[in-house]
């Protein structure tokens, strides 16, 4: 995606107002707001399935002692691409949530081995597509990613994983536990996305801002100096 000019204090006004929106709107999807009576109410009989499916991922990560009750499923085209479930008790990594697992899963799935580490062109999740009609996204192309698909969990996504969804372009989440429903059983997601809103130095963990920010800087210079950078 575009980046800042080296000096400037603030980023791109679009870029910002881009994750601004993101940001919002997943945290009205994960906390359980705006119009899923009508969207649950709007499922084709044979998305029970996928539930169901994601639901059993779930109870075999608890059984067998791998990770939390959290499992995932990603659809394209009426078909299961990619399985996920929690495992940061397996492998020992906070991050192996089971959304993040079902992304990597239905990646490794549309990412023909052949082509990767050669070129990004059609036949790759890093195929360039256009921007939506309306969209606020600063680039005119970004790469397909997982365009086209939808999520199904069991429980609504925690903030790195409903931020992995943005990255990861899917079209439509669809969740069954609430974070309400989460949280009394002792996976408190709700406060982060309070945290999130807050200022740098408000949050509950500690943060330095603009640390040394012309040396990260350089990174973002050369990443705009690179005539054939792949926005994604």
């Amino acid at each position: 995606m575009n980046i800042c000019t080296c000096g400037d204090e603030v980023a791109d006004p679009d870029r910002r107002r881009f994750f601004g929106y993101a940001v919002a709107a997943g945290a009205v999807a994960a906390a359980g707001l705006g119009t899923l009576p009508a969207q649950a109410a709007a499922l084709e009989p044979g998305q029970r399935k996928f539930m169901e499916e994601a639901t059993r991922l779930a109870i075999e990560s608890v059984e067998k002692g791998w990770g939390g009750p959290f499992g995932a499923v990603i659809v394209k085209d009426g078909e299961i691409i990619g399985r996920g479930q929690n495992r940061v008790l397996l492998t020992g990594c906070p991050v192996f949530h089971a959304e993040v697992t079902a992304i990597m899963d239905a990646s490794a799935k549309l990412n023909p081995k052949a082509l990767l580490g050669s070129y990004y062109g059609p036949g790759t999740i890093l195929e360039m597509i256009p921007r939506e009609p309306g969209s606020p996204d600063p680039v005119p192309e970004r790469a397909r990613m997982l365009k086209g698909c939808e999520i199904y969990i069991n429980g609504a996504p925690c903030p790195m994983c409903m931020s992995a969804i943005y990255w990861s372009r899917i079209d439509h989440v669809y969740f069954g536990a609430s974070l309400k429903d989460t949280s009394a059983i002792g996976f408190d997601d709700a406060f982060q996305y309070d945290d999130f809103t807050k200022p740098w130095a408000d949050r509950r963990i500690a943060v330095t801002e603009n640390f040394e920010r012309d040396i990260g800087l350089k990174a973002f210079q050369a990443w705009t100096n690179k005539k054939d950078r792949h926005p994604y």
